[in-house]
């Protein structure tokens, strides 16, 4: 089912195969977000199924809510930054886990061994670049966000997201060279 599909299920038929649906396809995605804020597995997941809880809770209203892939990611921001306030920590923003799979067309070992390397020196550049060029590549590129929404997800001018994607790829691209050309990542 499409989102906006799910979305008026939830809403008008109290569909709770629906909701499931929703809480599989962007749990985990939420999860990951809020542990960059949090920094604390555990922490980040009891926040995530608190935003699902109230999701479904407020399911009559879902209707309203014209972006829910935006709205559900604010939702997990606000209520990290809350929980952290009320801990008296300090908010940063930081990736923890970031995978960059790349599918495998071929059947030749040589180039399922490049793909792999090539794959692996990805990972290592990406999980390599500042926190908050990390978090806004995976919102970006990963979860799909568009950059206007990263921009207002994250505070921050669309200015600066345009330009810490620029950087990014600029070192992804440099990355996918030095493979290329047999160099390792350094």
């Amino acid at each position: 089912m499409h989102l906006p599909e799910l979305q008026h299920a939830i809403a008008t038929d109290d569909d709770q195969q629906a909701y499931a649906e929703l809480f599989a396809r962007f749990n985990p995605l939420l999860v990951l977000f809020t542990q960059s804020i949090v920094h604390q597995r555990e922490v980040a997941e009891e926040i995530v199924s608190d935003v699902f809880i109230r999701i479904w809770q407020r399911r009559k209203t879902l209707d309203q809510v014209q972006h829910l892939k935006m709205y559900l990611y604010v939702s997990a921001r606000n209520y990290a930054i809350n929980k952290l306030r009320s801990k008296n920590h300090q908010l940063s923003i930081k990736v923890e886990e970031l995978s960059v799979d790349l599918p495998s067309f071929s059947d030749d070992p040589y180039e399922i061994t490049v793909l792999a390397e090539t794959q692996k020196e990805i990972h290592r550049a990406v999980n390599e670049l500042p926190g908050r060029c990390k978090i806004i590549f995976k919102l970006v590129k990963e979860d799909g966000l568009r950059q206007k929404e990263v921009a207002e997800l994250l505070q921050l001018s669309p200015k600066t997201i345009e330009n810490q994607l620029a950087i990014a790829l600029k070192k992804l691209a440099e990355t996918i060279r030095n493979v290329a050309n047999g160099k390792k990542y350094t």
